[in-house]
């Protein structure tokens, strides 16, 4: 393997002498070939700001930091793939916090790009961005198909300007759609991507919605969308938005109007579930999945991270308990971080978390956020670390009827509920 590093111009380049390092937690380590598959499709590589490329010098087995402007370099993974490693680097001083991404160990290996990741769901391919075709006249269609409704024109902006896939997926018709209903959120996470204080060290990269969308909005582009195909799925709790859950009576109503329209389809809520009262009014309406975010089942962990106003890990735990027993298909998504998600502590957790309160899938997501910036604001790890590969297979041994995955899924024929009108048989 060879370090990979970028230039003062951004020429990414290999370096032959010096093997490249990895990273887990605060701690560099080296990288091994199984825990490498190819630079996938849709993957990019970008520089890292701030950050000296390091690596361990082949012959002397010394680590050794480039002279000069020499940057580390990381790539960005399409959805499906869950990241093993961070990019083994030194910070210059005085250097910023990086980007909201998710950075991924890359080297140069056997004439190609590698990255130490794991292809973790199948149904990667319907989220290739190649796979997205003739968006902005989708778009423009259903502009002019519904020039009075706000959710659609905020959502072009997403389409277009984001590259969001999922609002793509609303105009296009199929598959999980984008709903954004909120502009307040019960949660300050520290990484959010559509909220950071005025004196954050780093931007946003999205905007938050600024207008609150009528039921007759929500009702008219969910029956749009669900009607198109018996696996389209609806998702309220986009990126661009506050939590969902903050509106959850309207959700509800709008859920009853949509299924007294029609019964095709799923309607999902992707939710920080701490309102378990309006979780429960959203499940009674007629809800068929929700995706609960969480970054920890430890309260000190979770709470430093999600900064919740108002309800705790034991709030969030009722909601996902509530929900499976009414016949709700409950994942998780789980916000995962080398070093950290992979420690004793945390996966024991977390397994009496998914086998306690009916999770049935376990959707891997990739912290987007500086990795010393993250460290530094939640309670030091404790524990040994298993690795993310290791620490997989333990939760499918430990959660027999779990499964793992990157994406929401129709759920299987035993979680599809009966419905009459907007009541829940």
């Amino acid at each position: 393997m060879h370090l990979v590093y970028a230039d003062e111009s951004g020429q990414i380049f290999d370096h032959p002498d010096l093997i490249p390092l990895g990273r887990t937690g605060d701690l560099l380590t080296d990288i091994y070939e199984e825990e490498l598959i190819p630079l996938p499709e849709g993957a990019t590589l970008v520089l890292l700001p701030g950050t000296k490329a390091a690596g361990i010098h082949r012959e002397t087995g010394k680590m050794i930091t480039l002279p000069g402007q020499a940057t580390a370099v990381g790539a960005l993974l399409p959805q499906g793939y869950t990241r093993l490693l961070l990019p083994g680097y030194t910070k210059r001083e005085g250097a910023d916090p990086l980007p909201l991404f998710g950075y991924t160990a890359v080297v140069w290996h056997d004439g190609r790009f590698y990255v130490a990741a794991d292809a973790t769901d199948l149904e990667k391919e319907r989220w290739n961005p190649l796979n997205f075709h003739d968006v902005e006249a989708k778009v423009q269609d259903m502009l002019q198909a519904y020039p009075e409704n706000r959710i659609y024109q905020h959502l072009s902006h997403c389409s277009l300007e984001y590259g969001c896939l999922t609002s793509q997926n609303t105009f296009l018709r199929r598959w999980e759609g984008a709903l954004p209903v909120s502009s307040t959120c019960n949660a300050g996470c520290v990484g959010c991507i559509s909220e950071q204080p005025e004196d954050s060290l780093f931007p946003s990269p999205q905007v938050r919605m600024n207008f609150k969308p009528t039921v007759e909005e929500m009702s008219e582009l969910m029956i749009n969308h669900l009607t198109a195909s018996d696996d389209a799925i609806i998702s309220f709790g986009q990126g661009c938005e506050g939590d969902p859950s903050t509106r959850g009576t309207d959700i509800a109503e709008a859920i009853r109007r949509t299924r007294a329209a029609t019964d095709k389809g799923f309607i999902n809520i992707n939710t920080n579930a701490g309102l378990t009262p309006m979780i429960r009014e959203i499940v009674k309406a007629g809800l068929d999945l929700m995706r609960v975010s969480t970054i920890s089942a430890i309260p000190e962990h979770y709470n430093a991270y999600y900064r919740p106003r108002g309800y705790g890990v034991e709030d969030v735990a009722a909601s996902a308990r509530y929900a499976a027993g009414k016949g709700v298909y409950v994942s998780i998504n789980y916000l995962v971080f080398p070093g950290v998600t992979d420690r004793e502590e945390e996966m024991e957790a977390m397994i009496h978390f998914i086998n306690e309160n009916g999770v049935r899938l376990i959707q891997m997501r990739n912290l987007n956020i500086d990795p010393d910036y993250y460290l530094a604001h939640i309670p030091r790890p404790q524990g040994e670390i298993f690795g993310m590969k290791r620490m997989m297979e333990i939760f499918r041994e430990e959660c027999p009827n779990t499964r793992i995955g990157s994406f929401t899924h129709v759920p299987p024929q035993e979680f599809r509920r009966v419905r009459s009108g907007s009541r829940i048989e």
